[in-house]
């Protein structure tokens, strides 16, 4: 084998037959659908897990166990750099303060701050969760981080704030 015989591959399709064209294509009239009823309607008018009629697997099978989805907590996180890169020195950065500068915007359980980036101001960092990384960092740079208890909000925004959504 050498370059000249390197072909693009065929992606196997099968092409569409023109249906409803006359009674020798043997697709004619009704189109290969037979008569009247369900299967003969446009659209998906089946359930993805329709058996037919039969008891689906999905009620078969027995369900066991035991999900923590339900109670899990949402963070939104934000990097050290970030951080470095829209505040000032000596600044507090807290949950409001990061929804004021857009940094946070969904509805969250709280913030975490990631170690992503450098950081070279001195900064009073509040949030619920750090990474080790970004406590180092924040340490390094002659801030402080301090955890917020997990059930408690942060203060509400200062008079004259502008509404963030969620709050």
């Amino acid at each position: 084998m050498n370059l000249s015989d390197v072909r693009r591959a065929r992606i196997p399709r099968r092409k569409k037959f023109p249906v409803g064209r006359g009674h020798s294509s043997g697709v004619g009239k009704q189109c290969g659908r037979g008569r009247k009823g369900q299967y003969a309607r446009q659209g998906e008018s089946f359930r993805p897990y329709f058996e037919g009629g039969q008891m689906p697997m999905i009620r078969r099978l027995p369900k066991r166990g035991f999900s923590n989805a339900a109670f899990r907590r949402l963070y939104e996180v934000v990097n050290v750099g970030t951080l470095d890169r829209c505040f000032a020195e000596g600044e507090t950065v807290d949950e409001a303060a990061l929804r004021r500068r857009g940094l946070v915007r969904r509805a969250c359980d709280g913030v975490k701050i990631l170690g992503g980036g450098t950081l070279s101001k001195r900064l009073i960092v509040r949030a619920h969760c750090f990474t080790k990384g970004a406590e180092q960092k924040i340490a390094r740079a002659g801030g402080t981080a301090e955890r917020v208890p997990a059930g408690a909000k942060a203060a509400p925004p200062a008079e004259g704030a502008a509404p963030t959504p969620g709050s």
